[in-house]
């Protein structure tokens, strides 16, 4: 397995970290890694020692304002700007790999920025496999917080409103005492804008997501704290894909590929892909 990482120039001229995990030889196909909100791209260690000893290519971004990529932390001015920039590396990877299948894997927010990508840009893809997706507006969110959230947004933008809790990640206590430790993962609150524009995404995608036809594949934690888990059987309800399949695992937290259990879940995910494959050659 060869290890890759650089910066690439972004929306609004920011450096935006990648980074890539290759097999020996061509790729049979390629997963660009969508993380999700507060974290990074380097959190998806079991993604990628299952897949690329099978001949995957696996690459992924920090997005703006996460991790290693610059950019105020958990802010964002629009939230295009995420799949703007996630356009500039998918077409990097088109370049590298011009005849290779390139499913998405997007986690969390990334299940978000990767739905909303899938509605300009599914003709370029093979398939996306989402994980968690954060697509639904939460239902303790009341038209009167709606409204409350764009004020905040417009007025203290930079302003911390709300905190993940670390406990609700696995099921793994290895896995919640990294991810706190973890310098690269954000701590602190969400801002006010990135809390507004990902409410206001999440609205959007529900209206549009009719729109997809692409292969999906959802995966999903059953006893979720941090992303309510009717939005993933919401999403696979709504898309109009003929090729589609959802997997609600029983007693799972919010990181399905993090869990004890993680290896059940790549197995899953694994027979969907290589459905979607050749032979191996």
């Amino acid at each position: 397995m060869r290890h890759e990482e650089g910066f690439f120039k972004g929306v609004r001229g920011a450096n935006i970290y990648f980074q890539g995990w290759l097999p020996e030889g061509e790729p049979r196909a390629v997963l660009l890694l969508v993380h999700g909100l507060a974290e990074h791209s380097g959190r998806y260690g079991n993604v990628v020692n299952h897949f690329v000893p099978l001949g995957y290519a696996v690459y992924g971004i920090d997005h703006i304002g996460h991790g290693k990529s610059d950019g105020i932390r958990v802010y964002v001015k629009r939230f295009d700007d995420y799949t703007q920039t996630l356009q500039v590396y998918f077409d990097m990877i088109c370049r590298r790999h011009p005849d290779r299948p390139i499913f998405l894997v997007g986690h969390s927010m990334g299940g978000l920025i990767s739905t909303l990508y899938l509605l300009d840009h599914q003709a370029e893809l093979t398939g996306a496999v989402l994980s968690g997706p954060a697509v639904k507006v939460p239902s303790t969110i009341t038209p009167a917080i709606l409204l409350l959230s764009k004020m905040l947004s417009a007025l203290i933008p930079k302003s911390g409103v709300l905190r993940l809790d670390a406990n609700g990640v696995s099921r793994d206590p290895a896995v919640v005492q990294a991810y706190v430790s973890d310098p690269l993962v954000h701590k602190g609150k969400i801002t006010a804008r990135l809390a507004a524009e990902m409410l206001k995404t999440m609205q959007h995608v529900s209206a549009q997501a009719s729109k997809i036809t692409l292969p999906i594949m959802i995966v999903q934690g059953g006893a979720d704290r941090l992303v309510d888990p009717a939005g993933a059987q919401m999403l696979y309800d709504t898309v109009s894909s003929a090729d589609k399949e959802i997997r609600t695992y029983d007693g799972f937290y919010h990181e399905v590929f993090n869990e004890p259990e993680h290896e059940t879940v790549l197995r899953d995910v694994e027979r969907w892909l290589e459905s979607h494959l050749g032979p191996r050659r």
